[in-house]
């Protein structure tokens, strides 16, 4: 008895998630819409059934109109089956499932679709953010981070774009963590394409998720309304690179919205793509200097809103010395390890920021100076340094 009673129910709960996926689908409708329809039907498939005139009740003519082709046209339970053979689930705001975090932002999403597993909301969970055409140092800095959070066991979620969040998702699962992207397109959608390995990843080591409409292509007008879902997932976020006028600094805005702590890597003054990071710090934003403080501050982060103690403007400051910055590199990780004692030398004379042959020659002693470019052009076939431009060469983030 007990066994059909279960089957019963997980039947009920099918057809449920058939009416949703309808539902959520129907690309001409909002958040708040979807939760008055629902509720106002007593459920999807009260809303399936319901009519245009009940519709109408909420919903504007356009609207009703459009909703009416829609549903002439969609096979439900074809459309439903194709949706779960693809590995892909439906997961509404009155699901055990939805994220907790994400369920307290203002207008939640009524609806998620997810490929993967989503974690458990005890989970400590961090976004990073960041710039798309980072430097040398910011895919340093992403995956320092990143590999870091994973191995802690601290959820990265980010937006899977090149640059700073693929890098940092990547070094996530590489650490054995789990990562959560939230894309601008439909779930079954990889954008970028040149990310393809690592949506799949992201399947297999976490979730890929989207509120947009399965087939829905990235456009530009999507990316906003995917930012605040990225923050909104997290506990907190990191910026690593962004200039003065950047995508990155609306995610921030929305963050500090929706009361997460906004921490901010520092960069030169004269580096551009430090601008926007460096004023966030000026406006009072969180220092970080090292993955390890950071981690240990995201914890007490977590263990203070557990008890409810969170006061605005009472936060602890990052104290620890910075294990960042490039003459301090070489202390946590040797790239140039098994090389000769010179090349490892002018490997220790250069950074993440681009210095001319005689720049790093100035740093060596006086017997490796005559042979600076053999030794400049072995470190690069080694994959440890760039030259950037003609003259000039940087360490390179990741090898």
């Amino acid at each position: 008895m007990e066994g059909i009673m279960d089957m019963n129910q997980e039947e009920r709960r099918e057809r449920e998630k058939m009416y949703t996926c309808w539902l959520c689908n129907f690309p001409n409708i909002g958040n708040a819409q979807l939760r008055r329809l629902s509720e106002s039907c007593g459920g999807p498939e009260g809303v399936y059934h319901a009519g245009m005139e009940r519709w109408g009740r909420i919903l504007n003519d356009k609207q009703v109109e459009a909703l009416k082709r829609y549903t002439e046209q969609w096979p439900l339970e074809a459309k439903y089956l194709e949706m779960r053979e693809e590995g892909i689930e439906l997961v509404t705001i009155s699901d055990q499932d939805y994220p907790e975090r994400l369920k307290n932002i203002p207008d939640a999403p009524y609806c998620l679709f997810v490929r993967g597993r989503l974690p458990s909301g005890d989970v400590p969970a961090v976004a990073v953010i960041g710039a798309r055409e980072c430097s040398e140092y910011g895919r340093y800095v992403a995956r320092e981070l990143g590999t870091a959070l994973g191995r802690h066991g601290v959820v990265v979620v980010s937006g899977m774009a090149k640059g700073i969040d693929g890098i940092s998702q990547e070094a996530a699962l590489d650490g054995g963590g789990i990562s959560l992207g939230v894309l601008g397109s439909g779930v079954d959608i990889c954008y970028p394409a040149r990310n393809i390995e690592l949506y799949r990843r992201l399947t297999e080591g976490g979730a890929v998720l989207s509120t947009y409409p399965l087939g829905t292509p990235a456009r530009p007008q999507n990316f906003p309304p995917r930012n605040r879902i990225v923050s909104g997932l997290a506990d907190a976020v990191v910026v690593i690179e962004a200039r003065a006028r950047s995508g990155t600094l609306i995610t921030v805005d929305m963050a500090l919205e929706q009361g997460r702590e906004v921490y901010v890597v520092p960069g030169r003054v004269t580096d551009r793509l430090s601008d926007g990071c460096n004023r966030l710090i000026k406006q009072g934003a969180e220092v970080c200097l090292s993955p390890e403080s950071f981690y240990e501050e995201i914890m007490q982060l977590k263990e203070s809103r557990k008890e409810n103690r969170i006061k605005s403007g009472n936060r602890k400051a990052l104290m620890e010395e910075p294990k960042y910055p490039e003459k301090e590199a070489a202390a946590e990780a040797n790239p140039a390890e098994g090389l000769p004692e010179e090349l490892q030398a002018v490997y220790r004379a250069i950074d993440f920021y681009p210095k001319t042959a005689e720049e790093i020659g100035q740093a060596l002693p006086e017997q490796y100076r005559g042979q600076m470019v053999p030794y400049l052009m072995r470190l690069c076939m080694e994959e440890l340094i760039l030259q950037v431009s003609p003259g000039h060469f940087c360490r390179k983030g990741e090898k």
